[in-house]
């Protein structure tokens, strides 16, 4: 396996895959895409501007589609799940190739599919259990997606303090615009934001669980992969290891 980073405006991507191609198609794919998305937004600035899901055209580009179904699905503007729509299209489209083993991470939210167990590790910004603990995602998948949110760390827009709200789904766009719905929540005492983050996760749809991380407190719903100690091995810069 091997991994590089393509950064291109905005975009900061971590791509791990089985060959050095595989890379090379993701780049053109998220630049593609990048050009597709800002191109759209110049014929709809409220795209880009909106806290409020959108209504898009019926020969809308897939990733203007994917970006618009997760806001409806988690009551958010469209560019809550960005990253994770990107990572999702970049997943899927690479695999048309042949590619059995991809993971793009998009700034914390991650699609991939790999045909071994994939550890995601839990980074939470200044929280005790920051890159202590990992999530042990079973092979044999054909595409999931582990987005975060955070009112802690990272230049995302989030109305909530917690220091991380990850999201499981089988698609990274739902991931991600459920990630910064719920992520909005976490308001109050950790006990509290914790809570009101876990009773906002039931009622959205899509989601397999949630995981939320507000200091040294943690709550989970819904069915997550199995917890791991990673034993500090997973870094922010690398987020997650095959295995």
């Amino acid at each position: 396996m091997m991994s590089k980073k393509i950064s291109i405006r905005e975009s900061n991507i971590l791509i791990k895959t089985e060959n050095r191609v595989y890379i090379e198609i993701a780049r053109s794919i998220l630049l593609r895409e990048r050009l597709i998305l800002e191109h759209y937004i110049r014929r709809h600035p409220e795209f880009l501007t909106s806290y409020e899901p959108l209504e898009v055209e019926e020969d809308a580009p897939r990733v203007v589609k994917l970006m618009a179904r997760s806001g409806w699905n988690a009551d958010v503007g469209p560019m809550a799940a960005v990253a994770g729509s990107i990572s999702q299209i970049i997943v899927e489209e690479v695999s048309k190739y042949g590619c059995r083993n991809i993971i793009s991470n998009n700034g914390g939210d991650i699609a991939l599919r790999s045909e071994g167990d994939v550890v995601v590790g839990l980074y939470a910004g200044n929280s005790p259990l920051s890159d202590e603990i990992g999530f042990k995602i079973d092979g044999e998948t054909e595409g999931y997606g582990v987005c975060t949110s955070s009112g802690t760390v990272g230049h995302s827009v989030s109305f909530g303090n917690a220091d991380a709200v990850v999201v499981f789904a089988e698609e990274s766009s739902i991931a991600d615009g459920a990630a910064t719905s719920i992520g909005n929540f976490a308001v109050g005492s950790p006990e509290e934001a914790i809570n009101k983050c876990l009773e906002r996760a039931e009622c959205i749809e899509g989601i397999d669980g949630v995981f939320v991380v507000v200091g040294e407190y943690a709550g989970k719903v819904g069915r997550i992969p199995k917890l791991v100690k990673t034993d500090k091995k997973v870094t922010y810069g690398e987020l997650f290891e095959m295995i």
